[in-house]
């Protein structure tokens, strides 16, 4: 059986590291990043912070999962390759 088709477990979806993820820099890499986390919320997953107090709650997959960009609640790995181009962009 292909390891790909087999669910996870639901305790290792829950389960964050401790310090938040480094901020992104670069807005292609925000976008990227932004976008992978909506096509998640669309299949179901949960939010990842609470609305607060006298600020609107966002409906929509895209702008939750910008928020969650913004505040360092969504963690991500970028390939050797394309980290070195995302580090000559943000100097110039």
């Amino acid at each position: 059986m292909d390891d790909a088709n087999v669910p996870m477990d639901q305790d290792s979806e829950l389960q964050t590291p401790s310090e938040p993820a480094e901020p992104i820099t670069s807005r292609f890499l925000f976008v990227d990043v932004a976008a992978l986390r909506a096509k998640q919320l669309r299949r179901g997953a949960r939010v990842r912070f609470q609305a607060t107090e006298g600020i609107p709650a966002a409906h929509k997959a895209e702008r939750v999962a910008m928020e969650e960009v913004r505040r360092g609640l969504v963690y991500y790995d970028v390939p050797a390759a394309r980290a070195a181009a995302a580090a000559t962009e943000g100097e110039g």
